[in-house]
């Protein structure tokens, strides 16, 4: 199928929900309603710039009929009109083909995003904290709100494993291309010679999801109640108020113990678990097609290394799209937009290469 039939099937789709939304037996379906006005704000940009597309290939053609008419002053109005005109097709084509791009179903969904030590020892830790304190400005910068599930500090101030969940819509689109291996290069605070050690930390951004999405029967699980051990005030470390849920099918164990009510830590505890077991079948998905999304930008393996921090040189480097900012400074402080926009813009390139038009 070309570019304009896609687009006029679109706007065919659009006039139906429109239709749909009118309808007096629809609006008292609140939920239809609802679920009718997310596909309408979806496909409005989409048919909007369809719409002023054809309105300006209409205008050429139109143009084009003058410079056949014979009167010298129409002939050279509709010249002017077309050299103004014709430029902005082929714009207008690229962004149309990119409003065409399927979705990703999760882009606009909250996360939980966990961060773990990798290889090198101490030096690891104490850069996964560095990658949640980035991450924490970052959304300071969003003005998202952020709260700690979980965390397994070190004496000296790291991270073992830090598990946070970032509350603001639209999270996902933004953090998707940070799960993997992330490496750094410098001298830790901890060598006394001066040379320079590589560690790593692995992070995983998990969308979250709606209860509507993964179901859980009770008898699949084992809750345990048990005392916070991090920091938070005599009354957090004296209480039962810290949760363990067991997912018994699937072995998956998530813990929450931020909060100082159990029943607000229980509820997390059920949001982080339907969060793993989503990510779990996404990851089974992945892998099923591994061959067709080797080479594709976020395919999610967790396990590729996917990013450099050298210290010595302020350089930060994406070993996916080979793409390397001077400025690692600024990165750790929270500004991640550069990196996000080059990633996006890689993706986008991709699957415009793989859009069949």
């Amino acid at each position: 199928m070309d570019l304009e039939s896609k687009l006029k099937a679109l706007e065919e789709d659009y006039l139906e929900v429109e239709r749909k939304m009118a309808d007096p037996t629809v609006t008292a379906n609140l939920r239809e309603l609802q679920s009718l006005g997310k596909k309408h704000a979806q496909l409005e940009p989409v048919v909007e710039k369809f719409r002023r597309y054809r309105s300006i290939r209409r205008d050429i053609a139109e143009a084009r009929e003058l410079l056949r008419s014979g009167d010298v002053d129409m002939e050279a109005l509709a010249g002017e009109e077309i050299a103004r005109l014709e430029p902005q097709i082929d714009g207008f084509e690229d962004e149309l083909k990119l409003l065409l791009l399927p979705k990703d179903p999760n882009d606009e969904k909250r996360v939980i995003v966990e961060i773990r030590a990798g290889t090198g020892g101490e030096e690891a830790a104490l850069f996964a904290s560095d990658l949640y304190r980035m991450y924490n400005r970052f959304c300071e910068r969003q003005r998202w709100r952020m709260e700690v599930l979980d965390s397994n500090e070190t004496g000296i101030g790291g991270y073992r494993e830090i598990i946070f969940r970032i509350d603001s819509e639209g999270a996902y689109s933004s953090l998707k291309f940070e799960s993997g291996v992330h490496r750094v290069q410098r001298v830790p605070a901890t060598e006394a010679s001066g040379r320079i050690h590589t560690s790593a930390a692995t992070v995983a951004v998990l969308p979250e999801v709606d209860d509507v999405e993964v179901e859980i029967r009770s008898e699949d699980l084992k809750i345990d109640t048990y005392r916070s051990s991090g920091a938070g005030g005599q009354h957090v470390n004296m209480t039962d108020s810290a949760v363990r849920i067991t997912h018994l099918p699937t072995g998956i164990v998530v813990t929450c113990q931020d909060e100082r009510s159990q029943i607000k830590n229980r509820a997390r505890a059920m949001t982080y678990l339907k969060t793993k077991l989503y990510d779990m079948e996404m990851q089974k998905q992945v892998s099923e097609v591994a061959s067709e999304r080797r080479g594709q930008i976020g395919s999610g393996d967790r396990s590729e290394r996917i990013r450099t921090y050298n210290y010595p040189q302020n350089r930060i480097t994406d070993h996916r799209i080979s793409f390397t900012l001077y400025k690692l400074d600024y990165y750790l402080d929270g500004d991640l937009y550069e990196m996000i926009d080059a990633m996006t813009l890689a993706e986008q390139t991709e699957r415009l290469h793989h859009l069949e038009i």
